[in-house]
């Protein structure tokens, strides 16, 4: 049975924990991810935190249910990261493609927490300012509702797949990933034109390219789509004027 969990004013630590500090919801969340870092997503454990924090490993859930509400708290931990100290400039495109970037480099950030929760919903108070920013920005085109929330399932899918997608690599051992990259150079690179000639006519572009994430380049494939719904919505509009 799920533990009840009661106001953080009422159950914060009267006393400092032995390493000195109180124990607070955003330290647990904080130690939570310096932990993924350190000893990836198999060594969260309950009894790991509280070692971590110098308390009983139960004071987890005085303010979380178990380690799957903690990790919805890292997920909206990464979001608020995310969207701290952004501000609109009024340019729809500008402010998603920065809000976009700013996801993106957030997970990023702490690859094995993004690799935990890019696919959770968390329902918690900076996803949902985030996603009423998003939907605030998309609404000021004036596209229509349905478009709104099409562009915005899209956008925030792809931000959230390719930072899933970008941190499995950046998570791997340092062996295999440096191996996966060498790939490029040492196997595509080296293919006859006689039986792959697309891939050694490409080759060089190829191995430039395909190391880095290609989340920019989608990012600004989907701007370019949202930006042609926007024109479709607008010469509608006008025709209904006339």
């Amino acid at each position: 049975m799920a533990k009840k969990v009661v106001p953080e004013e009422e159950r914060r630590r009267r006393r400092p924990t032995r390493q000195g500090v109180v124990v607070t919801q955003q330290l647990i969340v904080e130690t939570a991810l310096r932990m993924l870092h350190e000893h990836g997503r198999d060594g969260l454990t309950v009894r790991r935190l509280g070692l971590a924090l110098g308390a009983d490993p139960s004071t987890l859930y005085r303010y979380f249910r178990g380690i799957d509400d903690l990790t919805l708290a890292i997920a909206d931990e990464l979001i608020g990261r995310a969207m701290r100290g952004w501000r609109p400039t009024g340019q729809w495109r500008t402010d998603l493609r920065e809000i976009g970037l700013r996801i993106h480099t957030a997970y990023l950030a702490h690859p094995e927490a993004a690799v935990l929760t890019a696919s959770r919903v968390s329902g918690r108070a900076n996803e949902i300012a985030g996603d009423e920013t998003l939907l605030g920005v998309l609404r000021s085109t004036g596209l229509p509702d349905p478009d709104v929330v099409r562009i915005y399932q899209a956008f925030v899918d792809q931000a959230l797949a390719f930072a899933a997608l970008d941190a499995a690599s950046l998570a791997l051992p340092e062996a295999a990933r440096a191996a996966d990259e060498r790939v490029w150079h040492a196997t595509y690179a080296e293919l006859p034109a006689e039986t792959h000639p697309n891939i050694a006519a490409l080759a060089p572009l190829l191995v430039a390219r395909m190391n880095d994430s290609a989340y920019p380049t989608a990012l600004e494939m989907l701007l370019d789509s949202a930006e042609a719904s926007i024109r479709r919505a607008r010469r509608g509009g006008d025709r209904a004027d006339t």
